[in-house]
C-alpha cells in the first residue's frame, strides 16, 4: 500500500473544505497565479489526477490523453476541451470524486512500479506524491484569494522531501550541470518535528519553515517574501529558482507578487 495516496487525498480534502461554502460566482474570481480562476484551477487538478489514475490502470487512455494534448494549441485549451462546460460546484464535486478514484487506484500499486509520464518515466509513489505536491501548490492560490491562512501538517513532508530531491532537476530543466555540493536542509514540520537531509553543513545550508521550504520549492512564493535562512552561494542560487515540478523551466514569483489578501 502506499500511504502517500492517503496524503495525496487528506491534501484534496482540505482544499475541498475551503471550497464548499463558495458561491458559483467566487469560482470565477481571478487568483494571483496566472490570473487562473478556481474553476481553472480545479480544472487542471482534475484533468492531470485523472491522467495520474490512467497511467496507472489503463495506458490506451493515458496515452490517448497525451495525444490529445500533444493536438491542443496550449495546456489550457486541452484541459477546457476535455472537461468541457463544467465549473464552479458542479466541477468542484467532479473534482473531489476523481481524487478519491485517483487515490484508490494509488492505494494498492507497488510504490516502485514505473508508470509512464511526460517525459522520464515515475515510480508510482513519485507518481501520488507529484499529485499531492499539485493540489497543494495550486490550492495556494485559493487559500490567498479568500485570505485563509492554511493550516498544514506532517504529510508537508513528502512535498519537502521532493523539493530536496529535485535540486539537479533544478538546473538541469535549465541545460545547466548542477553544482557539486547539494546543501544542507534543515526544516522545522508542522508539528515541531525537525526534518533534515544531506550531510550538515555550515557553508551551504537551507533552514526554517518547513512550509515556506514547500512555498519556494513549487514557486508559490520567492524566497524573499519567506523567513528561511540560506547560507551559501549554491543554496541562495538554488533558493532563487528551485522547481519541483515536471515541464519546462519555470521562474518564480517576483518578490511580492504572491501572498494571502486580507478579507
Amino acid at each position: 500500500m502506499i500511504k502517500e495516496a492517503q496524503d495525496f487525498l487528506a491534501e484534496s480534502a482540505a482544499l475541498d473544505a475551503l471550497l464548499v461554502p463558495l458561491s458559483e460566482s467566487e469560482f470565477e474570481a481571478p487568483t494571483q497565479f496566472k490570473g487562473w480562476t478556481v474553476s481553472d484551477v480545479l480544472q487542471h487538478l482534475h484533468v492531470w489526477n485523472c491522467a495520474a489514475a490512467a497511467s496507472a490502470s489503463d495506458e490506451s487512455k493515458y496515452d490517448a490523453m497525451v495525444a490529445e494534448r500533444r493536438a491542443a494549441e496550449s495546456l489550457r485549451a486541452f484541459e477546457r476541451s476535455w472537461i468541457g462546460d463544467v465549473r464552479g460546484q458542479a466541477l468542484r464535486a467532479l473534482w473531489r470524486e476523481g481524487a478519491e478514484e485517483t487515490a484508490a487506484v494509488f492505494g494498492d500499486l507497488d510504490p516502485v512500479r514505473r508508470l509512464k509520464w511526460a517525459g522520464p518515466s515515475m515510480s508510482a509513489r513519485s507518481s501520488i506524491t507529484a499529485r499531492q505536491m499539485e493540489t497543494w501548490a495550486h490550492g495556494q492560490a485559493v487559500f490567498d484569494l479568500l485570505g485563509v491562512e492554511r493550516v498544514d501538517h506532517d504529510r508537508l513532508r513528502n512535498i519537502a522531501r521532493l523539493g530536496v530531491s529535485t535540486f539537479r532537476w533544478t538546473y538541469a530543466v535549465r541545460g545547466r550541470a548542477p553544482p557539486p555540493q547539494t546543501p544542507y536542509v534543515e526544516l522545522a514540520a508542522p508539528s515541531g518535528e525537525l526534518w533534515t537531509w544531506n550531510g550538515e553543513s555550515a557553508e551551504e545550508r537551507v533552514c526554517g519553515s518547513a512550509t515556506e521550504f514547500c512555498q519556494v520549492v513549487t514557486q508559490t512564493r520567492n524566497i524573499a517574501d519567506t523567513g528561511l535562512q540560506v547560507v551559501g552561494p549554491i543554496a541562495r542560487e538554488w533558493m532563487s529558482m528551485a522547481q519541483c515540478f515536471a515541464g519546462a523551466a519555470s521562474d518564480p514569483p517576483a518578490p511580492g507578487a504572491r501572498f494571502r489578501k486580507r478579507v
